[in-house]
């Protein structure tokens, strides 16, 4: 299974900074990231760039299939002033 990492307000939403989730495709691990952590991480996740093994996201990502070691990051936008 693949190893979720999230920041900031992503970290937040979740309650966590990581976790381990099931799914055999980036689309499948994300779903599930959604179901598990509710409607604010999966706002929090709408508005965030998503990293797979060090690459940043792309539309043919999304049905990549998802191993044990692979690691997905949240990384959501950041504000300052």
């Amino acid at each position: 299974m693949p190893t979720m990492l999230l920041f900031a307000a992503a970290r937040e939403a979740a309650g966590r900074g990581r976790d381990v989730i099931p799914g055999g495709t980036l689309d499948e691990v994300l779903d599930e990231a959604r179901r598990r952590y509710g409607g604010e991480f999966a706002h929090v996740l709408a508005n965030s760039r998503v990293w797979f093994n060090g690459e940043m996201l792309n539309d043919e990502m999304h049905g990549a299939p998802c191993e044990a070691g692979d690691e997905i990051a949240v990384l959501p936008p950041i504000s300052g002033g």
